[in-house]
């Protein structure tokens, strides 16, 4: 959005003082995240590569309505989370996970959600984590090998990277993300793009994204050890994937398969990346019969 300059903002405590939700001082670094519903039941929901929290909205509103108090928050290096410094490895986020983990919700156990890059982030976790994670949720998750699009190659390359994901970077994820979604209407999408813009103004995203993309999505060997791992502990695990998924192609389902040959996968033909924010109740129509079962 326009009236969003990408990159022009400091992200930093008097910033955070007008900004919505809470914050929270943790070693890796400041996070912000919020916390809902009443239940006794505890859900935490890790977002992606790019998009904050927020992508998560229609998906914790049916966990509240089923008794589920809700844990989520942005991931370093974007939402409105701490730019920090050094390589975004799946240990720095998992490290992340496990420290708001701690802080919000102690020692209980709880139900886990991973979309997109959150499918390593939250694998890893489990894998080091099991007696923590009661059933594990993945929608549309990285991890497995995948044919890289051409300018996830040129971002790889030293200098070249940083210049494309510079002066690029923001509006290009910001639109490409929009088109995920395929079935909601233009309010729907300006709504999404509008939330995803006021992030982007604060400085220090493109590196962010930049080094994730380096060393947590096309991290490819290290990434599948999280699933294996939660095929050791034997956690459950639910898969919902779109067939027209541009971001995470969906025949890295068959990939997945073979490492976790008990998870219970749901295909959704035609639907994009996003589609937790794009079929948001379709999802929770799946989601309840497995985290009942």
């Amino acid at each position: 959005m326009e009236k969003y300059k990408a990159n022009s903002l400091v992200l930093d405590d008097e910033a955070r003082k007008n900004l919505f939700g809470s914050f929270i001082d943790l070693p890796s670094g400041n996070t912000h995240y919020s916390v809902e519903g009443e239940g006794e039941k505890w859900a935490v929901l890790v977002h992606g590569y790019a998009t904050p929290y927020f992508i998560y909205d229609k998906v914790a509103n049916g966990l509240i309505k089923e008794g589920y108090k809700i844990l989520r928050y942005d991931l370093l290096g974007r939402g409105l989370s701490e730019r920090v410094k050094g390589p975004y490895t799946p240990q720095l986020f998992a490290s992340q996970l496990d420290e708001i983990t701690k802080a919000v919700i102690g020692d209980k156990s709880f139900v886990l959600f991973g979309t997109s890059m959150g499918g390593t982030i939250t694998t890893t976790y489990a894998a080091a984590h099991p007696d923590k994670v009661e059933k594990l949720v993945l929608l549309a998750p990285a991890g497995m090998v995948f044919k890289a699009p051409f300018y996830m190659k040129l971002a790889k390359l030293p200098g070249l990277g940083e210049f494309i994901f510079n002066c690029f970077g923001a509006k290009t994820l910001t639109k490409n993300c929009a088109k995920e979604i395929i079935y909601s209407g233009d309010k729907v999408k300006e709504d999404y793009m509008e939330k995803f813009a006021f992030c982007t103004q604060y400085k220090g995203m493109p590196a962010c994204t930049l080094s994730s993309l380096r060393h947590t999505i096309l991290n490819f060997e290290e990434d599948t050890e999280g699933y294996k791992g939660v095929a050791k502990a034997k956690i459950p695990v639910l898969v919902i994937w779109g067939t027209a998924d541009k971001t995470m192609p969906y025949y890295q389902a068959e990939t997945m398969k073979k490492i976790l040959p008990e998870m219970q996968l749901i295909t959704y033909e035609g639907s994009g990346h996003i589609f937790l924010y794009d079929e948001g109740e379709r999802t929770m129509k799946d989601v309840i019969p497995f985290l009942k079962g």
